[in-house]
């Protein structure tokens, strides 16, 4: 693939959205390399999360950092990218996009507060404890009418989720090189 065609995508939402799952299916579907953002969290940032203690902006900027340093690590080496992050407020997105030196799409995975608290309840082994989803909720800047940004229904199965943020994706791309 050519470095100028290479493309970034972020998977956005808060906890229990289902982003690896949607993210690491659309990678798939892509035939792009897939990044957890969650394993560049540093060990004091999961340790909080464990404890039920939200983190603040000072503890997720490095955290962008390096997720926004894989993104333009994968264009510059001239693969398309699909990564997972939080992405939860309008500055963390614009830090990412800066980040990853170029364009960036997100797809915001977007599910009414019940259906999180399920899926976040029916999760075994993740470090983060479904008494942050209200916090997360309450941080979440919504990214609907930003610029590259598609918003999926979560309340669908993976395969359809990923149809739709594809199907999205598809369309914004399109627009753009129309406007070429």
């Amino acid at each position: 693939m050519e470095k100028r065609s290479a493309k970034a995508v972020v998977v956005m939402g808060v906890s229990g959205a289902g982003k690896t799952s949607i993210a690491a299916n659309l990678a798939k579907r892509l035939g792009w390399i897939f990044v957890e953002g969650d394993r560049l969290h540093p060990q004091a940032n999961i340790d909080k999360m464990a404890h039920g203690v939200p983190l603040t902006d000072d503890d997720r900027w490095p955290w962008l950092d390096a997720i926004g340093g894989e993104l333009a690590a994968a264009k510059a080496r001239g693969e398309s990218i699909v990564a997972t992050c939080s992405s939860l407020k309008r500055s963390y997105r614009e830090r990412l996009r800066t980040a990853s030196q170029g364009p960036l799409y997100f797809v915001f995975l977007d599910g009414s507060e019940a259906l999180l608290s399920v899926r976040m309840g029916e999760r075994k082994g993740h470090f983060m404890p479904a008494s942050l989803l209200h916090s997360q909720l309450a941080t979440l800047e919504s990214p609907q009418g930003e610029e590259g940004v598609v918003t999926v229904d979560i309340d669908a199965s993976i395969d359809l989720i990923v149809d739709s943020a594809l199907t999205g994706l598809e369309n914004l791309w399109r627009a753009e090189e129309n406007r070429l």
